[in-house]
């Protein structure tokens, strides 16, 4: 009668304890990161933002100097328009419409470069960044990281099971 007793409360504890072990085995993990917030706490990154800053300045005086070209002409435009003939009227209002393009563009020239040198400056950051997360991805056994600064998942473990198959199967897609 024991040896049945013992058996059948074994039995149990079996039963009841295998799906609890199961879950534990397939538990998802989930977390988050914000690598925005990373980012901006990064010690090279502001070495990076004064960079860029003077960039920008030099930038900014060399279209300061433009505009101080482009405001004295006008003015001497202005004030002499009067007694010039019409043919130096027509060429002085040519130069000035040429000088408004040449800054016009000088303008999205400088916007570009700034925009590229931003990108090369943070890109290795943003990089040790990622590789950070995907390290402690797998240190923690986190299934999957997500990134508040970008709507998107920064990690996925490389034993998540991947649902596309299942998917194409359910549509009917080979």
């Amino acid at each position: 009668m024991t040896k049945k007793l013992i058996f059948t409360f074994g039995l149990f504890i079996l039963l009841t304890a295998t799906p609890t072990f199961a879950q534990s085995a397939t538990q998802v993990t989930v977390a988050f990161v914000n690598s925005a917030e990373l980012l901006e706490l990064y010690p090279e990154k502001e070495a990076a933002a004064q960079q860029l800053l003077a960039l920008s300045d030099n930038y900014k005086k060399e279209l300061e100097l433009m505009q101080n070209e482009y405001n004295k002409k006008y003015s001497d435009y202005i004030t002499y328009q009067s007694s010039l003939a019409e043919n130096i009227k027509l060429r002085r209002m040519q130069e000035l419409t040429e000088l408004e393009n040449r800054m016009q563009q000088f303008m999205e020239l400088a916007q570009e470069d700034i925009e590229n040198q931003e990108k090369v400056l943070l890109e290795p950051l943003k990089q040790k960044i990622k590789e950070a997360i995907h390290a402690v991805g797998v240190e923690y056994n986190y299934t999957v990281i997500y990134d508040l600064a970008n709507p998107g998942i920064a990690f996925v473990s490389p034993s998540a099971v991947d649902a596309n198959p299942y998917v194409k199967q359910k549509l009917g897609i080979r």
